[in-house]
């Protein structure tokens, strides 16, 4: 989810505290909308099965080595 929709590839065992405060939120034990702060260390790659196996499926998209190509390839994903 971090890499997803925030660019964050941080390492998995790191990703707990979100985790941890994405379930108190949840349950209530957080108020929704409340301030908090999660410490994210190491690298996402430190762990590569994880990211391997996340990224399987999706294929890699081949495009022209050309600017134009990955503009419109960039473009036509969002």
């Amino acid at each position: 989810m971090l890499s997803q929709h925030e660019g964050i590839f941080c390492e998995p065992a790191s990703a707990a505290s979100l985790a941890g405060a994405m379930q108190d939120i949840a349950s209530g034990k957080i108020l929704e909308g409340s301030i908090i702060v999660c410490t994210l260390t190491g690298n996402g790659l430190k762990d590569p099965d994880i990211a391997i196996n996340q990224c399987a499926a999706s294929r890699p998209v081949t495009i022209e080595a050309s600017l134009d190509a990955v503009k419109r390839a960039i473009l036509d994903s969002l």
